[in-house]
Parts: structure tokens; sequence; C-alpha cells
């Protein structure tokens, strides 16, 4: 069965909705990221790292469920910023062992800081039954697709 083009509404698509509000959102965020040297894309090294980790590109690249040529250019700007350190992987010596610096340590307070004052901005005109329905919704509909992570 095709759509015809009376059923095609991609303004009442959800699926093409929430695409759009995330990229605006990456924007926005990245935007207000910028000046302090962070990016929404390093977000997955960042938390995976946040307490002390040290894991390899392959398992970063897994849990940012990316390919490793991405990771590793993500990596690689990360390291030229002084946000990553590497040291050699005492259980595999082709490997190493990323962890976060001092450096970006320091950002994770105006980091969060700028995230929510993000949230807040978004959410305007909400009221807090609105905001549980929406994160309920939300965390369904990613369930549905696969994803499981969030």
């Amino acid at each position: 069965m095709s759509e015809s083009s009376e059923s095609w509404q991609p303004k009442t698509m959800p699926s093409i909705l929430i695409s759009h509000a995330a990229r605006a959102l990456a924007r926005r965020a990245d935007a207000k990221l910028r000046d302090i040297g962070i990016s929404t894309s390093q977000f997955p090294v960042l938390v995976a790292l946040k307490d002390g980790a040290k894991l390899t590109q392959k398992e970063l690249a897994q849990l940012a469920n990316v390919e490793q040529p991405s990771m590793a250019q993500l990596l690689s700007r990360m390291e030229r910023d002084d946000l990553i350190r590497r040291e050699a992987d005492p259980n595999d010596g082709r490997s190493s062992l990323i962890s976060l610096t001092d450096k970006a340590i320091s950002l994770f307070s105006p980091v969060r800081a700028i995230l929510s004052q993000g949230n807040q901005e978004a959410l305007v005109g909400f009221d807090d039954s609105e905001i549980e329905q929406l994160v309920a919704l939300l965390h369904r509909l990613i369930g549905n697709v696969g994803d499981g992570k969030c």
C-alpha cells in the first residue's frame, strides 16, 4: 500500500517532528557549548568516562552506537582539544585506554548549566504534567524503535 500525496503530512508525523526538534535542540546546544569548547557529538564519550572510567575506542564506539572510524575522528579532535588522554592498555598492546582530562571534568558544571537552560527554554509553556507525559511518551517511543538507550 503506497502513501497518497494527501496522506503525506510531514507536519503531523511524530517521527519527522521529533527528528526536527532533536536537530534544532542540538544546534542550539552546540551554539552555546562552542564557547566552552564542547559539542553535543562528544556527549557519549563524556558520559561514558565521567566517573573516571577508562575505555577503549571500540568500547566507546559501541556505547555511542557509531562506527569505529567516526569514533576515531571524534577522539582525535577531543585529544587535540585536551579533553581526553590515552594510555597503553596493559591487557592489549595494540589498544589504548581513554580517559577524561582535568579540563574535560572541569567543564561538566558549565555544560550542565547550558543544557539545563536549553531544556527550560524548550519547555516554556509546558506544565509539570505535560512534561511528565512527554518524557513518558519519549521513553516509550525509544523502546519501540529498539534503541533502548537514553
